[in-house]
Protein backbone atom coordinates (compact mmCIF):
# COMPACT_ATOMS: atom_id res chain seq x y z
CA UNK A 1 0.00 0.00 0.00
CA UNK A 2 1.43 3.33 -0.81
CA UNK A 3 1.88 5.96 1.69
CA UNK A 4 -1.82 7.15 3.15
CA UNK A 5 -2.71 10.69 4.48
CA UNK A 6 -6.12 11.98 5.64
CA UNK A 7 -7.82 15.56 5.36
CA UNK A 8 -10.43 15.60 8.20
CA UNK A 9 -13.22 18.11 7.93
CA UNK A 10 -14.14 20.10 10.36
CA UNK A 11 -14.20 23.75 10.11
CA UNK A 12 -18.22 24.16 9.79
CA UNK A 13 -19.69 25.82 12.60
CA UNK A 14 -23.20 23.48 12.26
CA UNK A 15 -25.75 25.97 12.75
CA UNK A 16 -28.78 23.30 12.16
CA UNK A 17 -27.27 21.88 15.30
CA UNK A 18 -28.36 25.66 17.24
CA UNK A 19 -25.56 24.71 19.84
CA UNK A 20 -23.30 26.55 21.55
CA UNK A 21 -21.54 23.55 21.12
CA UNK A 22 -18.61 22.88 18.15
CA UNK A 23 -20.83 20.59 15.88
CA UNK A 24 -18.34 18.12 15.14
CA UNK A 25 -18.25 17.76 19.38
CA UNK A 26 -21.04 16.08 19.83
CA UNK A 27 -20.81 13.15 21.42
CA UNK A 28 -21.94 9.46 19.89
CA UNK A 29 -21.50 6.99 21.86
CA UNK A 30 -19.69 9.06 24.87
CA UNK A 31 -17.41 10.21 21.88
CA UNK A 32 -17.15 13.53 19.60
CA UNK A 33 -18.25 12.64 16.50
CA UNK A 34 -14.45 13.73 15.11
CA UNK A 35 -12.69 11.64 17.62
CA UNK A 36 -14.50 8.40 15.61
CA UNK A 37 -13.49 9.73 12.46
CA UNK A 38 -9.80 10.48 13.44
CA UNK A 39 -9.44 6.58 15.58
CA UNK A 40 -11.06 5.52 11.87
CA UNK A 41 -8.05 6.89 10.48
CA UNK A 42 -5.08 5.55 12.57
CA UNK A 43 -6.63 1.95 12.64
CA UNK A 44 -6.06 2.69 8.84
CA UNK A 45 -2.29 3.13 9.90
CA UNK A 46 -2.12 6.91 7.49
CA UNK A 47 0.97 8.67 7.71
CA UNK A 48 -0.14 12.33 8.60
CA UNK A 49 -3.82 13.13 9.65
CA UNK A 50 -4.80 17.09 8.95
CA UNK A 51 -7.91 18.25 10.56
CA UNK A 52 -9.23 21.53 8.69
CA UNK A 53 -10.66 23.83 11.46
CA UNK A 54 -12.75 26.86 11.70
CA UNK A 55 -15.12 27.68 14.64
CA UNK A 56 -14.19 26.38 17.91
CA UNK A 57 -10.41 25.99 16.46
CA UNK A 58 -9.14 25.60 19.70
CA UNK A 59 -11.95 23.31 21.10
CA UNK A 60 -11.29 20.99 18.63
CA UNK A 61 -7.32 20.62 18.81
CA UNK A 62 -7.86 20.30 22.30
CA UNK A 63 -9.52 17.42 21.97
CA UNK A 64 -7.73 15.94 19.74
CA UNK A 65 -4.36 16.90 20.70
CA UNK A 66 -1.24 15.81 18.77
CA UNK A 67 -3.18 12.87 17.36
CA UNK A 68 -3.35 15.29 14.51
CA UNK A 69 -2.24 18.54 12.35
CA UNK A 70 -4.20 21.37 12.03
CA UNK A 71 -5.03 24.05 9.43
CA UNK A 72 -7.46 26.95 9.61
CA UNK A 73 -9.93 27.51 7.33
CA UNK A 74 -10.62 31.30 8.50
CA UNK A 75 -13.20 31.63 5.89
CA UNK A 76 -15.63 28.97 5.22
CA UNK A 77 -15.91 29.03 1.36
CA UNK A 78 -16.67 25.40 0.28
CA UNK A 79 -15.22 21.90 0.56
CA UNK A 80 -12.48 22.46 -1.90
CA UNK A 81 -11.24 25.62 -0.38
CA UNK A 82 -11.21 23.38 3.18
CA UNK A 83 -8.92 20.59 1.75
CA UNK A 84 -6.85 23.33 -0.23
CA UNK A 85 -5.92 24.40 3.60
CA UNK A 86 -4.03 21.55 3.98
CA UNK A 87 -1.66 22.27 1.00
CA UNK A 88 1.33 23.20 3.33
CA UNK A 89 1.25 19.85 4.89
CA UNK A 90 0.75 17.56 2.25
CA UNK A 91 0.70 18.89 -0.98
CA UNK A 92 4.62 17.87 -1.54
CA UNK A 93 3.76 14.57 -0.55
CA UNK A 94 3.49 11.61 -3.16
CA UNK A 95 0.57 9.14 -2.28
CA UNK A 96 -3.03 8.51 -1.60
CA UNK A 97 -4.94 11.68 0.29
CA UNK A 98 -8.54 10.28 1.92
CA UNK A 99 -11.14 13.06 2.43
CA UNK A 100 -13.85 12.88 4.92
CA UNK A 101 -16.02 14.68 6.89
CA UNK A 102 -15.64 15.12 10.57
CA UNK A 103 -19.57 14.41 11.19
CA UNK A 104 -19.36 11.09 9.90
CA UNK A 105 -18.70 8.91 12.92
CA UNK A 106 -20.50 5.42 11.33
CA UNK A 107 -18.24 5.01 8.02
CA UNK A 108 -16.17 2.02 9.61
CA UNK A 109 -12.44 1.20 9.74
CA UNK A 110 -13.42 -1.95 7.72
CA UNK A 111 -15.21 0.20 5.01
CA UNK A 112 -12.21 3.02 4.69
CA UNK A 113 -9.66 0.26 4.15
CA UNK A 114 -11.92 -1.59 1.14
CA UNK A 115 -12.25 1.72 -0.12
CA UNK A 116 -8.17 2.23 -0.02
CA UNK A 117 -8.02 -1.26 -1.69
CA UNK A 118 -10.57 -0.86 -4.43
CA UNK A 119 -8.72 2.96 -5.40
CA UNK A 120 -5.12 1.09 -5.74
CA UNK A 121 -6.61 -1.65 -7.35
CA UNK A 122 -7.83 0.05 -10.41
CA UNK A 123 -5.08 2.76 -10.64
CA UNK A 124 -7.72 5.63 -9.77
CA UNK A 125 -6.82 9.13 -9.71
CA UNK A 126 -10.03 9.18 -7.47
CA UNK A 127 -12.36 7.09 -5.72
CA UNK A 128 -15.40 8.03 -4.45
CA UNK A 129 -17.16 6.05 -1.57
CA UNK A 130 -20.95 5.56 -2.79
CA UNK A 131 -24.02 3.93 -0.93
CA UNK A 132 -27.18 2.45 -2.29
CA UNK A 133 -29.61 4.07 -0.90
CA UNK A 134 -33.64 3.07 -0.73
CA UNK A 135 -34.63 6.61 -1.58
CA UNK A 136 -32.01 8.72 -3.04
CA UNK A 137 -34.00 11.50 -3.49
CA UNK A 138 -31.71 15.26 -2.41
CA UNK A 139 -28.44 13.18 -2.69
CA UNK A 140 -25.97 13.13 -5.68
CA UNK A 141 -26.36 10.06 -8.06
CA UNK A 142 -23.30 8.10 -9.09
CA UNK A 143 -23.63 7.63 -13.12
CA UNK A 144 -21.13 4.50 -14.35
CA UNK A 145 -19.58 3.76 -17.35
CA UNK A 146 -20.12 0.14 -18.94
CA UNK A 147 -16.65 -0.22 -17.82
CA UNK A 148 -17.52 0.24 -14.42
CA UNK A 149 -15.87 3.26 -13.81
CA UNK A 150 -17.63 6.80 -12.95
CA UNK A 151 -18.90 9.18 -15.85
CA UNK A 152 -20.14 11.86 -13.99
CA UNK A 153 -21.64 12.81 -10.24
CA UNK A 154 -25.38 14.09 -11.25
CA UNK A 155 -26.68 16.28 -8.77
CA UNK A 156 -30.91 15.99 -7.66
CA UNK A 157 -31.68 19.09 -8.99
CA UNK A 158 -29.82 18.46 -12.61
CA UNK A 159 -30.79 14.85 -13.10
CA UNK A 160 -32.70 13.46 -15.80
CA UNK A 161 -35.42 11.12 -14.96
CA UNK A 162 -33.31 8.11 -15.92
CA UNK A 163 -30.66 9.43 -13.98
CA UNK A 164 -32.60 10.42 -10.85
CA UNK A 165 -33.57 6.30 -10.80
CA UNK A 166 -29.89 5.39 -10.32
CA UNK A 167 -30.02 4.44 -6.81
CA UNK A 168 -25.87 4.82 -6.10
CA UNK A 169 -25.57 8.17 -4.16
CA UNK A 170 -22.29 9.89 -3.26
CA UNK A 171 -21.28 9.74 0.75
CA UNK A 172 -18.63 12.92 0.26
CA UNK A 173 -16.05 10.69 1.03
CA UNK A 174 -13.15 10.41 -1.37
CA UNK A 175 -9.53 8.91 -2.26
CA UNK A 176 -7.60 11.05 -4.23
CA UNK A 177 -3.91 10.50 -5.21
CA UNK A 178 -2.47 13.13 -3.42
CA UNK A 179 -0.68 15.30 -6.37
CA UNK A 180 -3.42 15.39 -8.61
CA UNK A 181 -6.15 16.74 -5.53
CA UNK A 182 -4.00 19.47 -5.04
CA UNK A 183 -3.30 20.39 -8.59
CA UNK A 184 -7.04 20.07 -9.33
CA UNK A 185 -7.53 22.47 -6.13
CA UNK A 186 -6.95 24.88 -7.55
CA UNK A 187 -8.64 24.60 -10.82
CA UNK A 188 -12.00 24.72 -8.92
CA UNK A 189 -13.31 27.64 -9.67
CA UNK A 190 -16.77 29.05 -7.45
CA UNK A 191 -19.49 29.61 -10.49
CA UNK A 192 -22.22 28.96 -8.51
CA UNK A 193 -25.13 30.40 -6.53
CA UNK A 194 -23.26 30.26 -3.10
CA UNK A 195 -20.28 31.23 -4.45
CA UNK A 196 -18.41 28.22 -2.83
CA UNK A 197 -15.81 26.38 -4.15
CA UNK A 198 -16.75 22.34 -4.01
CA UNK A 199 -14.67 19.35 -4.09
CA UNK A 200 -16.45 17.10 -6.27
CA UNK A 201 -15.84 19.70 -9.15
CA UNK A 202 -11.99 17.68 -8.48
CA UNK A 203 -13.98 15.00 -9.90
CA UNK A 204 -15.04 16.74 -13.05
CA UNK A 205 -11.69 18.44 -13.23
CA UNK A 206 -9.68 15.08 -13.10
CA UNK A 207 -12.27 13.37 -16.00
CA UNK A 208 -12.03 16.00 -18.71
CA UNK A 209 -8.24 15.22 -18.06
CA UNK A 210 -8.68 11.69 -19.14
CA UNK A 211 -8.24 10.26 -15.49
CA UNK A 212 -9.73 7.01 -14.54
CA UNK A 213 -12.66 7.51 -11.64
CA UNK A 214 -13.41 4.76 -9.60
CA UNK A 215 -16.19 4.55 -7.15
CA UNK A 216 -17.03 1.77 -4.01
CA UNK A 217 -20.23 1.17 -2.31
CA UNK A 218 -20.28 1.02 1.49
CA UNK A 219 -21.98 -2.68 2.83
CA UNK A 220 -24.28 -0.50 4.87
CA UNK A 221 -26.14 2.37 3.92
CA UNK A 222 -26.11 3.62 7.44
CA UNK A 223 -22.16 4.48 7.19
CA UNK A 224 -22.59 7.30 5.40
CA UNK A 225 -24.93 9.20 7.55
CA UNK A 226 -24.14 12.89 7.47
CA UNK A 227 -25.23 14.36 11.44
CA UNK A 228 -26.17 17.66 10.56
CA UNK A 229 -28.87 18.72 13.31
CA UNK A 230 -30.30 16.62 16.75
CA UNK A 231 -32.46 14.42 14.70
CA UNK A 232 -29.53 12.81 12.65
CA UNK A 233 -27.53 12.70 16.14
CA UNK A 234 -30.20 10.67 17.39
CA UNK A 235 -30.15 8.50 14.48
CA UNK A 236 -26.09 7.58 14.47
CA UNK A 237 -26.41 7.39 18.43
CA UNK A 238 -28.74 4.74 18.11
CA UNK A 239 -26.68 2.93 14.69
CA UNK A 240 -23.75 2.78 16.77
CA UNK A 241 -24.85 1.68 20.32
CA UNK A 242 -27.03 -1.17 18.04
CA UNK A 243 -23.83 -2.04 15.99
CA UNK A 244 -21.89 -1.79 19.40
CA UNK A 245 -23.95 -4.27 21.20
CA UNK A 246 -24.01 -6.96 18.66
CA UNK A 247 -20.15 -6.69 18.73
CA UNK A 248 -20.47 -7.27 22.54
CA UNK A 249 -22.94 -9.78 22.38
CA UNK A 250 -20.93 -11.72 19.05
CA UNK A 251 -18.12 -12.20 21.83
CA UNK A 252 -20.06 -13.79 24.14
CA UNK A 253 -21.32 -10.92 26.42
CA UNK A 254 -25.80 -11.07 27.29
CA UNK A 255 -27.59 -7.91 26.99
CA UNK A 256 -31.00 -8.45 27.93
CA UNK A 257 -32.22 -5.01 26.26
CA UNK A 258 -29.77 -3.93 23.66
CA UNK A 259 -32.50 -1.16 22.26
CA UNK A 260 -32.25 0.31 26.56
CA UNK A 261 -28.53 -0.49 27.03
CA UNK A 262 -25.78 2.02 26.44
CA UNK A 263 -22.38 1.11 26.00
CA UNK A 264 -19.49 3.60 25.17
CA UNK A 265 -17.59 2.62 21.93
CA UNK A 266 -14.28 2.16 24.32
CA UNK A 267 -15.25 -0.65 26.77
CA UNK A 268 -14.20 -4.07 27.22
CA UNK A 269 -16.65 -6.60 28.48
CA UNK A 270 -15.67 -10.41 29.02
CA UNK A 271 -17.76 -13.14 28.09
CA UNK A 272 -20.40 -14.86 29.84
CA UNK A 273 -21.10 -11.15 31.71
CA UNK A 274 -24.93 -10.58 31.54
CA UNK A 275 -25.81 -6.46 31.20
CA UNK A 276 -29.63 -5.69 32.48
CA UNK A 277 -31.92 -3.08 31.05
CA UNK A 278 -31.14 0.09 31.48
CA UNK A 279 -27.24 0.37 32.27
CA UNK A 280 -25.09 2.94 30.86
CA UNK A 281 -21.19 1.74 30.50
CA UNK A 282 -18.68 5.15 29.30
CA UNK A 283 -15.74 6.11 29.12
CA UNK A 284 -12.70 3.42 28.82
CA UNK A 285 -14.36 0.77 30.87
CA UNK A 286 -13.58 -2.66 31.25
CA UNK A 287 -15.26 -5.36 32.68
CA UNK A 288 -14.73 -8.80 33.46
CA UNK A 289 -16.21 -12.27 32.60
CA UNK A 290 -19.21 -13.61 34.48
CA UNK A 291 -20.00 -10.43 35.85
CA UNK A 292 -24.08 -9.30 36.18
CA UNK A 293 -24.25 -5.75 35.98
CA UNK A 294 -27.95 -4.82 36.99
CA UNK A 295 -30.55 -2.73 36.29
CA UNK A 296 -30.13 1.21 35.61
CA UNK A 297 -26.77 0.77 36.91
CA UNK A 298 -24.10 3.52 35.45
CA UNK A 299 -20.02 3.03 35.50
CA UNK A 300 -17.76 5.44 34.07
CA UNK A 301 -14.35 4.88 33.00
CA UNK A 302 -13.49 1.65 35.32
CA UNK A 303 -12.42 -1.48 35.87
CA UNK A 304 -14.67 -4.68 37.48
CA UNK A 305 -12.99 -7.81 37.56
CA UNK A 306 -14.34 -11.18 37.43
CA UNK A 307 -17.53 -12.52 38.86
CA UNK A 308 -18.64 -9.36 40.41
CA UNK A 309 -21.83 -8.16 40.74
CA UNK A 310 -23.15 -4.30 40.37
CA UNK A 311 -26.92 -3.81 41.26
CA UNK A 312 -28.29 -0.87 40.49
CA UNK A 313 -25.67 1.48 41.09
CA UNK A 314 -23.18 4.09 40.41
CA UNK A 315 -19.13 3.41 39.94
CA UNK A 316 -17.12 6.50 38.79
CA UNK A 317 -13.32 6.31 37.68
CA UNK A 318 -12.53 4.05 40.36
CA UNK A 319 -11.60 -0.06 40.79
CA UNK A 320 -13.65 -3.33 41.68
CA UNK A 321 -11.80 -6.45 42.31
CA UNK A 322 -12.94 -10.05 41.60
CA UNK A 323 -16.36 -11.57 42.95
CA UNK A 324 -17.30 -8.39 44.73
CA UNK A 325 -20.97 -7.36 45.32
CA UNK A 326 -22.01 -3.93 44.79
CA UNK A 327 -25.37 -2.33 45.71
CA UNK A 328 -28.20 -1.73 45.42
CA UNK A 329 -28.03 2.13 45.30
CA UNK A 330 -24.35 2.29 46.19
CA UNK A 331 -21.56 5.13 45.16
CA UNK A 332 -18.79 4.58 44.67
CA UNK A 333 -17.24 7.96 43.78
CA UNK A 334 -13.73 8.25 42.00
CA UNK A 335 -10.46 7.08 42.65
CA UNK A 336 -11.72 4.31 44.68
CA UNK A 337 -9.95 0.87 45.15
CA UNK A 338 -12.39 -2.04 46.10
CA UNK A 339 -10.99 -5.17 46.32
CA UNK A 340 -12.06 -9.35 45.58
CA UNK A 341 -14.96 -10.90 47.45
CA UNK A 342 -16.03 -7.44 49.34
CA UNK A 343 -19.54 -6.43 50.25
CA UNK A 344 -20.49 -2.96 49.51
CA UNK A 345 -24.26 -2.77 50.51
CA UNK A 346 -27.77 -0.59 49.75
CA UNK A 347 -27.13 3.09 50.68
CA UNK A 348 -23.31 2.85 50.89
CA UNK A 349 -21.28 5.83 49.45
CA UNK A 350 -17.29 5.19 49.58
CA UNK A 351 -15.03 8.13 48.01
CA UNK A 352 -11.03 8.41 47.41
CA UNK A 353 -10.95 5.42 49.38
CA UNK A 354 -9.36 1.56 49.25
CA UNK A 355 -11.23 -1.09 50.85
CA UNK A 356 -9.20 -4.65 51.24
CA UNK A 357 -10.44 -8.06 50.27
CA UNK A 358 -13.26 -9.85 52.30
CA UNK A 359 -14.75 -6.36 53.98
CA UNK A 360 -17.88 -5.20 54.53
CA UNK A 361 -19.31 -2.13 54.38
CA UNK A 362 -23.23 -3.61 54.29
CA UNK A 363 -25.71 -0.55 54.32
CA UNK A 364 -26.66 2.85 54.96
CA UNK A 365 -22.37 4.12 55.48
CA UNK A 366 -20.09 7.34 53.63
CA UNK A 367 -16.10 5.72 53.73
CA UNK A 368 -14.49 9.41 52.32
CA UNK A 369 -10.47 9.73 52.23
CA UNK A 370 -10.36 5.95 54.09
CA UNK A 371 -7.94 3.14 54.36
CA UNK A 372 -9.59 -0.45 55.24
CA UNK A 373 -8.28 -3.32 55.24
CA UNK A 374 -8.79 -6.97 54.74
CA UNK A 375 -11.56 -8.68 56.19
CA UNK A 376 -12.96 -5.69 57.89
CA UNK A 377 -16.87 -4.97 59.13
CA UNK A 378 -18.30 -1.56 58.80
CA UNK A 379 -21.66 -1.23 60.69
CA UNK A 380 -24.83 0.22 59.46
CA UNK A 381 -24.70 4.34 59.45
CA UNK A 382 -20.74 4.25 60.23
CA UNK A 383 -19.12 7.26 58.47
CA UNK A 384 -15.91 8.93 58.79
CA UNK A 385 -15.81 12.57 59.75
CA UNK A 386 -12.93 13.25 57.21
CA UNK A 387 -13.44 17.51 56.37
CA UNK A 388 -13.30 20.08 59.00
CA UNK A 389 -14.68 23.04 56.71
CA UNK A 390 -10.85 23.36 55.20
CA UNK A 391 -9.20 20.09 54.86
CA UNK A 392 -9.59 16.48 54.41
CA UNK A 393 -7.87 13.97 56.96
CA UNK A 394 -7.18 10.17 56.40
CA UNK A 395 -9.26 7.85 58.43
CA UNK A 396 -7.28 3.85 58.59
CA UNK A 397 -9.21 0.92 59.63
CA UNK A 398 -6.38 -1.83 59.98
CA UNK A 399 -6.95 -5.39 59.18
CA UNK A 400 -10.04 -7.82 60.99
CA UNK A 401 -11.09 -4.76 62.92
CA UNK A 402 -14.99 -4.72 63.68
CA UNK A 403 -16.72 -1.43 63.72
CA UNK A 404 -20.03 -0.92 64.99
CA UNK A 405 -22.89 1.20 64.13
CA UNK A 406 -23.69 4.81 63.64
CA UNK A 407 -20.22 5.45 64.65
CA UNK A 408 -18.21 8.48 63.68
CA UNK A 409 -14.81 8.40 63.13
CA UNK A 410 -13.52 11.50 63.14
CA UNK A 411 -10.43 12.15 60.59
CA UNK A 412 -7.05 11.59 61.09
CA UNK A 413 -7.35 8.52 62.99
CA UNK A 414 -6.66 4.90 63.28
CA UNK A 415 -8.32 2.01 64.14
CA UNK A 416 -5.90 -0.57 65.05
CA UNK A 417 -5.92 -4.06 63.79
CA UNK A 418 -8.49 -6.65 65.29
CA UNK A 419 -9.89 -3.57 67.65
CA UNK A 420 -13.29 -2.92 67.98
CA UNK A 421 -15.61 -0.02 68.04
CA UNK A 422 -18.52 0.07 70.29
CA UNK A 423 -22.01 1.09 68.32
CA UNK A 424 -22.83 4.86 68.58
CA UNK A 425 -19.04 5.90 69.03
CA UNK A 426 -17.50 8.75 67.99
CA UNK A 427 -13.68 8.25 68.24
CA UNK A 428 -11.78 10.69 68.23
CA UNK A 429 -8.34 9.15 68.99
CA UNK A 430 -6.33 5.92 67.62
CA UNK A 431 -7.66 2.96 68.78
CA UNK A 432 -4.65 0.45 69.51
CA UNK A 433 -5.01 -3.28 67.77
CA UNK A 434 -7.52 -5.82 69.69
CA UNK A 435 -8.44 -2.75 71.95
CA UNK A 436 -12.57 -2.29 72.28
CA UNK A 437 -13.40 1.54 72.01
CA UNK A 438 -16.14 3.25 73.66
CA UNK A 439 -17.07 6.52 72.99
CA UNK A 440 -20.51 7.60 74.09
CA UNK A 441 -22.15 9.53 76.56
CA UNK A 442 -23.12 7.03 79.36
CA UNK A 443 -27.14 6.01 79.50
CA UNK A 444 -29.29 7.81 82.55
CA UNK A 445 -32.79 6.07 83.19
CA UNK A 446 -34.89 8.63 84.74
CA UNK A 447 -37.68 5.98 86.37
CA UNK A 448 -40.97 7.70 86.32
CA UNK A 449 -40.60 10.45 84.51
CA UNK A 450 -43.84 9.89 82.58
CA UNK A 451 -46.23 10.31 85.20
CA UNK A 452 -44.45 13.85 86.84
CA UNK A 453 -44.82 15.18 83.18
CA UNK A 454 -48.46 14.51 83.21
CA UNK A 455 -48.84 15.87 86.76
CA UNK A 456 -47.52 19.28 85.16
Amino acid sequence: MTNTFAVVLAAGKGTRMKSSLYKVLHPVCGKPMVEHVVENMEQLGVEKIVTVVGHGAEIVQSELGDRSEYALQEEQLGTAHAVLQAEASLANLSGTTIVICGDTPLITAETMSDLLKHHEQTGAKATILTALADDPTGYGRIIRSKDGSVKSIVEQKDASVEEQRVNEINSGTYCFDNAALFKSLKLVKNENAQGEYYLPDVIEILQKEGEVISAFAAKDFDEILGVNDRIALSQAEQIMRSRIAHHHMREGVTIIDPQNTYISSDAVIGSDTVIQPGVMIEGKTTIGERCTIGPNSHIVSSIIGSGTTIHSSVILTSEVGDHTAIGPFAHIRPQTEVGNDVKIGNFVEVKKSKVGNGSKISHLSYMGDASIGTNVNIGCGTITVNYDGKNKFITTIEDDAFVGCNSNLIAPVTIGNKAYVAAGSTITKDVPGEALAIGRARQENKEGYVKKLKLK
